[in-house]
């Protein structure tokens, strides 16, 4: 039954390849880890509903290989999305230099002047870190991201990153009202004055 779910968001996993997207979206949607998990081919999906601030939501979360070689996908999987969350491995600074290209990218192909970004700083339970987290929070406080460290092996992070995606998308009606509008949904009470456990740039201690 889906009559008390507020909206169907989609949502992106984008960055290069071995950072950790397809371990990051299945510590989510299915709390598993599997460290031999091998690189995606194309894309992939999942669906998951979860509730934030008393409003549930259904995500469609498009997780898509970081090879040069599946770009030609782009387009289609830009299109319509709501959120986005950015990853990178903070052990390897390779992939936190190369977040402006995927900028770019986003806002090539992106439909939505509007849509969530989340960053994302990867594999934070690794020992060999190269990339600062205050380098993260720069980064995403310049191009308007919200920020988080995580931990797809622990589980670090990893549910505070979409739960404070999906209630930022919320909080902009602009986003998702357009699917709803036609059932009388209203926000809970609640919608505005309550933070969930993480806000704005989140951090994971």
């Amino acid at each position: 039954m889906d009559e008390d779910i507020l909206t169907t968001l989609k949502i992106l996993i984008i960055g290069e390849s071995g950072v950790g997207k397809s371990s990051l979206l299945l510590r989510f949607t299915d709390d598993t880890f599997d460290p031999e998990l091998a690189a995606t081919i194309g894309v992939d999906f999942k669906v998951k509903t979860i509730s934030v601030d008393g409003n549930k939501a259904k995500l469609a979360i498009w997780d898509t290989a970081g090879q040069e070689r599946f770009r030609t996908l782009t387009p289609s999987y830009y299109r319509g999305a709501q959120g986005v969350i950015l990853v990178y491995d903070v052990t390897r600074r390779d992939t936190f230099a190369k977040l402006d290209n995927w900028l770019t990218e986003l806002e090539t192909y992106c439909t939505r002047n509007d849509i969530v970004k989340m960053l994302v700083g990867n594999k934070i339970d690794k020992e060999n870190r190269e990339v600062d987290r205050n380098e993260g929070l720069k980064f995403a406080r310049k191009h308007s991201m919200l920020f988080i460290e995580a931990s797809a092996k622990t589980c670090d992070g990893v549910q505070c990153a979409f739960e404070e995606l999906v209630e930022k998308i919320i909080q902009t009606p602009g986003l998702w009202e357009s699917e709803s509008q036609n059932r009388g949904v209203k926000l809970s009470n609640n919608e505005e004055g309550h933070r969930g456990g993480c806000s704005g740039y989140c951090s994971v201690l």
